[in-house]
């Protein structure tokens, strides 16, 4: 796998090169936003390791121009040392794919980088899905919504097509957990950032609820509650 650094702690970054590199994979980077960003648009990366307090720019910057400016799908992790719910959601909006909160473990992020890899390369099956005016193709990763098309990172993505191929049953927490994070889901409260994500990029002004919450249990995507 080859990946980009982009953290402006220097130790930090070269415990992670040499974790990476020790590893077997390729490592490339930058202690600032902009020299990050210049590397993430002129080079292939299989995923992005991206810090959100950077001199220059910050990653929520680096992350929004990489995916609305330059089109790059590059997985990204982001790594934040907030822990409020809001911050992270914040990081998801801009683009991000998913995050570590620091302190972390090295093998964690590791971890996280090769289940990136695998949601990015997959093969979905290839019938299409059908919710009300929601429309999802598995083949070619792409929803949309009456005329609408869904702008989605991998994880909501990912579960916006559990929560298709399911409906209009009631999902749960943990089949949900599963379906993203295989048999080793974090110990935040990802899911909900992620639903959060999904939620606003499904129903913008004026459209109808689809993604229903039934508290302690877990989620349907139905046109009726």
């Amino acid at each position: 796998m080859r990946v980009l650094i982009i953290e402006d702690n220097p130790d930090l970054a070269a415990n992670l090169c040499d974790f990476l590199e020790a590893k077997r994979h390729d490592v490339d980077a930058a202690g600032d936003g902009i020299t990050g960003l210049h590397l993430a648009v002129t080079q292939d990366y299989d995923a992005i390791i991206l810090d959100v307090m950077l001199p220059g720019m910050d990653g929520f910057g680096v992350c929004q121009r990489l995916r609305e400016v330059a089109r790059r799908d590059t997985p990204v992790l982001m790594l934040t040392a907030r822990d409020a719910l809001d911050d992270r959601v914040a990081g998801l909006e801009c683009g991000a794919d998913d995050y570590v909160v620091k302190p972390f473990a090295l093998r964690e992020i590791e971890a996280r980088l090769r289940a990136l890899q695998r949601r990015a390369g997959g093969k979905a099956a290839a019938t299409l899905l059908r919710v009300a005016d929601l429309e999802y193709d598995p083949a070619l990763m792409r929803a949309q919504r009456g005329a609408r098309h869904v702008h989605l990172p991998p994880i909501p993505l990912k579960l916006l097509e559990t929560l298709m191929r399911a409906s209009p049953r009631v999902v749960k927490r943990s089949e949900l957990e599963r379906a993203v994070w295989g048999d080793e889901p974090p110990d935040s409260d990802a899911l909900r950032a992620h639903m959060h994500v999904l939620r606003a990029a499904l129903e913008e002004a004026g459209e109808t609820t689809l993604i229903h919450t039934l508290r302690g249990i877990g989620y349907r995507l139905a046109a009726t509650p």
